[in-house]
């Protein structure tokens, strides 16, 4: 039971957290399938490692912030989510959401608060989203551990005029007492899982 919440650690909190590194040396690809590509690298000062994600999925700028704004839908696609939902929406393209990560007995849920910003090149050439934790935002809630730092990066460009081109890139350390080594072996299922189900989202 213990080995199948470690699975989902770092997977779980991928939509709700990554630097941008485009370009970046030293990415090892450790899952392919699908036409989903996912790398791993260390990461300077942790024991955890940073996820890169390549695809590219049927679908347009406007369908994929539709679903990146619709915070209570998470749970439908972002692997092994419990629940997400809006805690204050800024504008059109900046939000607050809190999100909880489901792990098995016995260890808590991993909860984080994650603050969004979404930008849109005017001429329609890309698109970037950015997601970082802050963990003092909200109260700490009981019998959950919150994330402490996260962060998520999307870039998305257009191949053509109904497919979408991802490099989306994600680090965090979820805390507590979890063997690194175990939740980095293991730290590519999630982010197929959540791109897989995304891109069948898209095609909607």
């Amino acid at each position: 039971m213990k080995t199948v919440a470690f699975k989902t650690l770092l997977s779980v909190f991928f939509c709700a957290t990554a630097f941008f590194a485009l370009g970046q040396p030293n990415w090892k690809l450790t899952k392919e399938k699908d036409g989903i590509r996912i790398y791993q690298r260390d990461i300077k000062n942790s024991n955890f490692k940073s996820i890169k994600v390549e695809c590219t999925l049927h679908g347009n700028f406007d369908k994929l912030i539709a679903i990146i704004n619709n915070v209570n839908s998470y749970k439908d696609w972002v692997y092994n989510n419990k629940a997400a939902s809006l805690l204050k929406r800024v504008s059109a393209d900046e939000f607050y959401y809190y999100t909880e990560a489901y792990l098995p007995w016995p260890l808590d849920n991993r909860d984080a608060v994650m603050h969004t910003t979404i930008t849109r090149d005017s001429l329609n050439r890309f698109l970037r989203i950015n997601s970082t934790a802050v963990p003092e935002f909200t109260a700490a809630k009981s019998g959950k551990v919150r994330i402490q730092k996260s962060s998520i990066n999307w870039h998305v460009t257009r191949p053509t005029s109904n497919t979408i081109q991802i490099v989306y890139t994600f680090e965090t350390d979820p805390g507590g007492n979890v063997p690194a080594w175990l939740v980095n072996s293991f730290a590519d299922k999630g982010p197929h899982e959540s791109f897989k189900k995304l891109g069948e989202l898209l095609k909607k």
